[in-house]
């Protein structure tokens, strides 16, 4: 085990190096302990499994009831894991299940549409594509997993941005965060007018505005709240798309985002 040698002082331990790397291996290490077999833990018991003395075992669980990452049961007096450890995972287990779910959706889409057909997530500033079913097609438009949009003009962006409120949107905009490229010239009244046809028609169209050969069109998945937690992307080249398609294309993502929605538990729209 990584705290087999090493007693810390806390959870709070100062300091950087190896000390402080120490002190949160023995943390992880703690944490570990706690499973679906044994959810429950005492202090005797984890300080056995990890190789730490039991005054450091109880520091950390200490600092961790404080944060509610464990919490104590009344009955056996023993530790397991809380709900604040939910709040932490919480963005990161709904993204993963909003993943899951999509796939096979967004595999449906690509082949009716030809198209490549992406997954993205919203970190507050930016969206993020977590998922890809790549265009058959020999000329396509694909991302790597990960890729970052940025710009307002993004369709993925602009399905976020028109969940917000119009001086919430207008605040990123212009603290650019969301701002465009200033060689775009578009105002930011004209961007809050996209915003609202975005939420007006149930997606938003891209149609190279941030490169000339591009095409994007996003629409908005809901979980069971309502909230908007992902957006289905369809990217393609712009030759391939012609303006009169775009609407068709709009409501075939609207449809499968409703759908992946829909096992999400979104209440209908």
């Amino acid at each position: 085990m990584a705290g087999a040698t090493t007693q810390p002082a806390g959870l709070n331990g100062e300091g950087s190096g190896p000390r402080a790397a120490s002190v949160i291996l023995n943390v992880i290490d703690v944490l570990r302990c706690f499973t679906v077999e044994e959810p429950l833990q005492g202090v005797t018991e984890i300080a056995t499994r990890v190789g730490l003395h039991k005054s450091s075992v109880s520091r950390i669980l200490a600092t961790l009831e404080r944060e509610a990452i464990v919490e104590r049961d009344d009955a056996s007096r023993k530790y397991r894991l809380g709900l604040g450890l939910i709040a932490v995972a919480g963005p990161l287990l709904a993204n993963l299940d909003v993943r899951r779910v999509s796939l096979p959706m967004l595999r449906d889409l690509s082949a009716e549409t030809g198209e490549t057909i992406a997954l993205v997530v919203w970190d507050g500033s930016e969206a993020v594509t977590v998922e890809q079913v790549p265009s058959a097609q020999n000329i396509k438009h694909t991302t790597p997993l990960g890729t970052r949009y940025t710009s307002a003009l993004n369709a993925s962006v602009q399905v976020f941005l028109a969940e917000l409120s119009a001086d919430r949107a207008r605040e990123l905009i212009n603290g650019g965060v969301a701002a465009p490229p200033a060689e775009s010239r578009v105002s930011v009244e004209e961007l809050l007018s996209r915003l609202s046809r975005t939420r007006e028609r149930g997606f938003a169209v891209n149609y190279g505005d941030t490169y000339p050969e591009e095409v994007g069109i996003s629409a908005p998945v809901r979980d069971h709240r309502g909230e908007t937690v992902a957006g289905v992307l369809l990217a393609a080249p712009l030759y391939r798309v012609k303006r009169e398609r775009v609407e068709e294309l709009g409501r075939s993502c609207a449809s499968t985002a409703a759908q992946i929605s829909a096992r999400l538990g979104a209440p209908p729209t």
